[in-house]
């Protein structure tokens, strides 16, 4: 006798990944039995999963695909469904231009449907380029950080100078990511630092042209 399972988490709950990864096994595990993927620093690697947010790598169209149908295939025995329109797909380029195959390839499909080829994406909040470059990345963080300096001025900027650098230090300076930065423009680290220097006069109500240095006993943000 069947029974159906009616309980769910919530959204965002603690359990939910940990629950999804075990209910996804058998299909992280086929795919990865397949052999066909990349070498990343002598380890073979085909699929990243985090949650729902799922990455397949392959060194080649045909492997690609073939990784595409297997998913497709597990999702059904497992009754899950793949969205095409949130799947995308990367080319990255040799940085040997002379191993260039081809500029260009087919489109993938799943289930009938294309998926699209962009140059770049957001996965889990990092901006990733085909260009394996990082200045996109460095510009979001630019971006997020005037946005939060400006939130806090319009609810908080009344307050002390103590208050100010605890919530400074927790709601704009959050760059978790920033240890993936190892290429990029050295004008993209000077717009960061432009920026934080910016954000900091603002929030603490000092003159755009004062110097920090000379303020260092009044706020101190490492």
């Amino acid at each position: 006798m069947m029974k159906t399972v009616r309980m769910k988490t919530r959204q965002g709950g603690v359990l939910s990944p940990w629950l999804f990864a075990r209910y996804i096994r058998d299909l992280l595990t086929e795919v990865v039995t397949l052999k066909v993927g990349c070498n990343i620093g002598g380890m073979f690697v085909n699929i990243l999963a985090y949650a729902d947010d799922i990455v397949l790598m392959a060194p080649s169209w045909r492997g690609l695909q073939r990784l595409l149908d297997v998913v497709l295939q597990q999702s059904k025995a497992i009754d899950m469904t793949l969205n095409a329109r949130k799947s995308v797909c990367m080319v990255f380029s040799p940085r040997d231009r002379s191993k260039v195959v081809l500029s260009s390839f087919p489109q993938f499909s799943v289930g009938g449907e294309k998926l699209q080829f962009v140059s770049s994406f957001k996965y889990l909040g990092h901006m990733i380029m085909s260009s394996n470059t990082d200045d996109a990345d460095i510009q979001r963080e630019v971006t997020n950080m005037f946005v939060r300096t400006n939130i806090l001025i319009r609810k908080f900027s009344k307050c002390s100078d103590d208050v100010k650098t605890v919530l400074f230090k927790a709601y704009c300076i959050c760059l978790y990511d920033a240890a993936l930065w190892k290429c990029y423009n050295i004008g993209s680290l000077h717009k960061m630092r432009s920026c934080y220097n910016r954000c900091i006069k603002m929030f603490f109500g000092f003159k755009r042209r004062d110097s920090l240095y000379e303020h260092t006993d009044d706020i101190r943000i490492t």
